[in-house]
């Protein structure tokens, strides 16, 4: 998901599920929950990895569309201290270049291999950002499946710590979950509440019936 607005989120009041869609959607249901008076146990995570989501609900709707839209996604580069002292740092990616191709959105990251490794990429035709953005790619379009595997359960382990650390089960149930056993982690999370339940078998990628959670 390119635009971090409307990357997939859930967020739950307590045990019940409240919101899911769309960050920018499940933040403005958030915060109206939290005017209504529902502020207590109310949480977001993120659907990619399971982690939670800080929003600052102050103010307005348009306040909390501001922010989020303001908010730099995570990892977007170093920023290269400004020749003027006393001028802002810009970030490597909006340092103005001289003649040559069009940045084309590109971010500027530092990356670390051995001296055999850049010799390679060196020898590549188009050099290493080349190779390196045709592997990136590439490995986007064809997904290894045992990391896919690795995604979900960190996923879903990073949900159920959240918010079935207390819950019956969980340490049997995160076993199972790291043995791939999804058939065992059904059977542990069964005494969980509904909602919660079924949106740890859905990060961890195991079907759920449908309609769970409601």
């Amino acid at each position: 998901m390119s635009d971090p607005l409307h990357k997939p989120v859930t967020a739950f009041q307590d045990q019940r599920l409240l919101a899911h869609g769309p960050l920018v959607e499940v933040a403005r249901a958030v915060q109206q929950a939290s005017r209504e008076g529902v502020a207590h146990g109310l949480l977001v995570f993120d659907d990619a990895s399971g982690r939670l989501i800080d929003l600052d609900l102050r103010g307005s709707a348009d306040d909390l569309l501001q922010r989020l839209a303001a908010t730099p996604p995570p990892g977007r580069g170093r920023y290269r201290p400004a020749a003027n002292p006393d001028a802002p740092a810009v970030p490597e990616a909006e340092t103005v270049r001289g003649r040559g191709r069009p940045k084309l959105g590109v971010i500027a990251r530092e990356v670390t291999l051995l001296p055999r490794q850049w010799d390679w990429l060196a020898s590549q035709p188009g050099g290493a950002s080349a190779v390196l953005r045709r592997l990136v790619e590439d490995a986007q379009r064809h997904p290894d499946p045992r990391q896919q595997r690795r995604q979900a359960q960190e996923a879903a382990y990073q949900f159920m710590l959240a918010l079935g650390g207390d819950l019956p089960g969980y340490e049997e149930a995160t076993r199972a979950l790291f043995a791939d056993d999804l058939e065992r982690l059904r059977q542990q999370l069964q005494p969980w509440p509904e909602a919660i339940r079924a949106y740890a078998l859905r990060l961890a990628g195991a079907e759920v019936d449908q309609g769970a959670g409601q």
